[in-house]
């Protein structure tokens, strides 16, 4: 009799932030979720990762009343799991031990069962407080040894041993724990690997350990992944449903299903009624914007590797941005990345460190400009790598960034700053007027500026969904229509109008359309001169923060402006000492590389 396979359906969270960046509005999946309950799925990944700051930044919609919808669809019995980060818990910056308590509390308030919890780093110290508050508030704790395959011609962590070594110092931390995952994100462990680590792992757990797997399909591998894990043990693996499976995704439930046709296991579903369910799920999601980069098989990824949950998340801001063109140029670059930066494993945050730095390598010239995340990690500041990063990047980092390196926990450091934490979080609202409760301190916390514009009913929503044909109609009055190559700086922008409904490279855009007036112009000095020195965007991205107003004098490299540009701030720097002669853009306004953003005046 075949042996049933236990699985978690991830496409409504790894699968939305695979495919659309995490962009998903909830009204619209909800009915999939009750199609999936109906089909006898009964447990899913329900958030976590990019997935929580992702509603807040980009969806206008708060991830705790997400989460208690969730619950409420999926019912009360299904099992649903978030993931999280260990001593970064939701976000890309580490957090004191305060906040990840506190983010434990949350989730089990709002209906969540069970946390995937990860380090990037596989540094055990960085999983030892988060595990045990996991526990504490009365969920169930899946622990994490994350993977990956080197680039080719890389040797030294990353082996099956070094894995099992990881996985017995979790053991020997006492770590609580109910089960354990093995996780890679990237999709580009070779099946051998997989088999010989978990058969490893089997040898040193308790009897009894459950024991999960997570790939992804992204290179090409994910279905033999799955099969060497279970035939070395494994207890259960991560499926899909379309259109959020394959590709940067979970392979599809119904692909898994065929492949353990007359093997000796079996996902013991109702076939038919998943496929029913993927026809609800397509059409809840038709509206949004599907990248072709995210249903494909990218057969370059090993070199990178980048993982699934980042590719089209980032891909989407380069498409936003008009830089697609700088993919495959940033593909090559991430691999000299990770060789040089220590091993850390290819999964968020650290994969966003790498795609930060590998895209300022192609930017600028390589390693001219350290990206601050990439190198407080070399550094130290998110925990010990796997291997000693490079020595010159280290050194170059250091100078860059005026930080020494460090041995210090990372829990320790952020336990003492007093910029972070409860009490800071608290301090902040008051200083908004906000109200205060436990949830609005973790927003604020981990969603920082973005969070407290949420909360004060100023956030911005940029889901990407595709502008409906209407040729039929003809535009109103006063509205403009039709499609357009727009050049900017040698970057083209693909432009479609249609009346109040701007899409520029597949992200759409309500707009209001009106005469422009004197009004609604960037303050801009009249006196402004040609001898006046121009503060440019170093690469395209979007206004976060007007730090300077006309009239203000600055040093040489005061920051003017700052970016936010691949979920990273960019500073616009005075290159000059004088007075802001101008400021040519706003808060949310998207710009080009080279673009003038300010003047000094000398």
């Amino acid at each position: 009799m075949a042996k049933k396979i236990p699985f978690m359906c991830t496409a409504f969270r790894d699968g939305f932030q695979s495919v659309y960046g995490a962009r998903v509005l909830t009204k619209d999946f909800l009915p999939a979720l009750a199609a999936a309950r109906d089909a006898g799925i009964d447990y899913f990944e329900a958030g976590g990762g990019a997935r929580f700051q992702s509603l807040y930044f980009y969806c206008n919609e708060d991830a705790f009343d997400m989460m208690d919808q969730f619950r409420a669809t999926a019912g009360p019995s299904a099992n649903l799991q978030t993931l999280a980060r260990g001593v970064n818990v939701v976000g890309l910056e580490s957090q004191p031990s305060d906040i990840i308590k506190l983010h434990a509390e949350l989730f089990k308030k709002h209906g969540i069962t069970t946390i995937r919890n990860f380090d990037a780093l596989n540094d055990v110290d960085n999983l030892v407080h988060s595990g045990q508050c996991i526990v504490e508030a009365g969920l169930k704790h899946q622990v994490c040894v994350t993977l990956m395959e080197l680039p080719p011609g890389c040797e030294g962590a990353h082996t099956a041993e070094f894995y099992t070594n990881r996985l017995q110092q979790i053991l020997d931390a006492e770590i609580p724990f109910d089960s354990v995952c093995f996780k890679d994100a990237s999709g580009t462990a070779v099946p051998s690997k997989v088999h010989d680590t978990i058969k490893r792992a089997r040898q040193i757990l308790p009897a009894g350990t459950f024991i999960h797997f997570h790939t992804h399909e992204t290179a090409g591998i994910s279905v033999q992944a799955n099969l060497a894990a279970l035939d070395a043990g494994a207890d259960a693996i991560d499926l899909s449903l379309a259109p959020c499976s394959g590709g940067t995704c979970q392979p599809d439930i119904l692909v898994m299903w065929h492949a353990l046709r007359g093997s000796d296991y079996t996902l013991g579903i109702d076939i038919d009624k998943v496929r029913e369910a993927e026809e609800v799920f397509k059409e809840c999601m038709q509206e949004y914007f599907l990248p072709p980069e995210a249903t494909t098989v990218e057969p370059l990824i090993p070199w990178s590797p980048m993982p699934g949950g980042a590719l089209t998340a980032n891909t989407q801001m380069m498409r936003d941005n008009g830089i697609l063109d700088k993919y495959p140029d940033l593909i090559k670059a991430m691999g000299d990345v990770v060789r040089r930066g220590g091993f850390g494993t290819s999964v968020t945050p650290v994969s966003q460190f790498y795609i930060q730095q590998a895209l300022n390598n192609v930017m600028f010239k390589p390693w001219e400009k350290i990206a601050p995340s990439y190198g407080k990690m070399i550094l130290g500041y998110f925990g010990k790598t796997p291997v000693e990063p490079d020595a010159e990047i280290v050194k170059i980092a250091s100078e860059q960034l005026n930080l020494e390196p460090t041995t210090r926990s990372p829990l320790e450091m952020n336990n003492e700053d007093a910029t972070k934490g409860t009490a800071a979080a608290r301090a902040i609202l008051e200083s908004e007027g906000l109200p205060i409760s436990d949830e609005n301190i973790f927003i604020a916390a981990t969603c920082k500026e973005k969070g407290i514009a949420f909360l004060k009913g100023e956030a911005a929503v940029g889901v990407r969904k595709v502008a409906p044909e209407s040729a039929s109609e003809p535009a109103s009055s006063g509205t403009a229509s039709g499609k357009y190559d727009l050049k900017i700086n040698d970057r083209v922008f693909q432009v479609a109008v249609d009346g109040q409904r701007v899409t520029v490279n597949g992200k759409a855009f309500e707009v209001d359309l009106q005469s422009a007036s004197e009004g609604d112009a960037p303050a801009v000095s009249a006196s402004s001169t040609a001898a006046d020195v121009a503060v440019n965007a170093s690469m395209p991205g979007v206004v976060l923060k007007v730090l300077k107003q006309v009239g203000d004098h600055v040093n040489a490299g005061d920051t003017v402006i700052v970016l936010e540009a691949m979920k990273m701030e960019v500073t616009a720097n005075a290159p000059a000492a004088g007075t802001v002669g101008s400021i040519e853009v706003k808060q949310g306004d998207q710009v080009v590389n080279g673009q003038r953003l300010a003047t000094i005046a000398s």
